[in-house]
């Protein structure tokens, strides 16, 4: 009697466990198609849960992460065009963001469009994947993805933690090159996947990259009950940003994250002194001239 009952409580209890670590991704997908006319909206219900069960229920690393813990994350796909058959034509809009230490505060890491994320798709069809061969555009375009949001999550807690993360968001590049999709390769633009993977693992971006770390857990996560000290913790680390070579500036990396964090460094910097700002619209004019027009409220305030 006594195997019966331990042997269920042990496998309850396994369980309970097992269900209490979850996958990386927690993804919130939409996929519309305003303006095709006569396109199965069937099959477009189909694709968008077909996608988000692929992004959230893959496991992307080796490493267990509580319900509370997994990145948040968003994914627009916007259809443009559709051949009647398995082929469409999309562009997409990729969000993520990570929590504030203290806070029910969520800041974004990133957030950046993507003007070729075409596909095909035919109804009930799964999305398969391999980090080997190239099976679809579709499973690599959303494989190289989930790496990326992973990289720049880990990026934010730890100096250049995510670098084994972009390098498999990089060998799914270097495999999915074959397909002869656009985004893929260096002549496809100046700001597509290829780019990004290529500015994240480049050195000359090193700079940035740790700027993200202490960002994120030397300056967010240490504002609870004191923002006013954040300000003055940022305005410690811009000056690192400097070294940064000055002719990559316009390269998507620094574009995509200054352009998603322009206004909240400002609302953090605007807790400092009319010096500290001075200071700071001093350096973030050098530093991100693009979003020099954000950067203006410092020296209105």
């Amino acid at each position: 009697m006594l195997m019966k009952t331990t042997i269920p409580s042990v496998l309850f209890f396994l369980l309970i466990t097992i269900g209490s670590f979850a996958q990386e991704l927690n993804t919130r997908v939409q996929v519309t198609a305003p303006q095709v006319p006569n396109i199965n909206k069937k099959n477009i219900d189909l694709i968008q849960s077909t996608i988000r069960n692929y992004l959230t229920n893959n496991k992307w690393s080796n490493e267990s992460y509580l319900p509370q813990e997994r990145i948040e994350c968003n994914l627009v796909i916007k259809i443009t065009a559709w051949d009647g058959n398995s082929a469409y034509k999309a562009e997409a809009q990729i969000q993520s963001s990570r929590p504030i230490f203290g806070t029910a505060y969520n800041s974004t890491l990133l957030n950046l469009s993507d003007k070729d994320f075409d596909f095909n798709y035919n109804e009930g069809q799964p999305i398969d994947f391999s980090d080997q061969n190239y099976l679809t555009n579709l499973s690599s375009l959303l494989s190289y993805y989930a790496y990326t949001i992973i990289g720049f999550d880990k990026d934010s807690f730890s100096k250049l933690g995510g670098t084994p993360y972009f390098l498999k968001a990089q060998n799914i590049l270097n495999i999915a090159q074959q397909s002869g999709n656009s985004g893929w390769k260096a002549y496809d633009g100046l700001r597509n996947r290829y780019w990004l993977n290529e500015n994240v693992l480049n050195k000359s971006f090193e700079e940035l990259r740790v700027f993200i770390y202490n960002y994120h857990a030397n300056t967010l996560d240490q504002m609870q009950g004191t923002p006013a000290n954040g300000s003055k913790i940022l305005l410690g680390f811009l000056p690192d940003l400097k070294q940064m070579d000055k002719q990559k500036l316009g390269s998507i990396f620094p574009n995509v994250y200054f352009s998603t964090k322009a206004e909240e460094m400002v609302s953090i910097l605007s807790l400092g002194t009319n010096q500290d700002k001075i200071q700071a619209y001093n350096l973030l004019d050098n530093i991100d001239p693009a979003n020099i027009s954000k950067y203006e409220l410092l020296k209105k305030n």
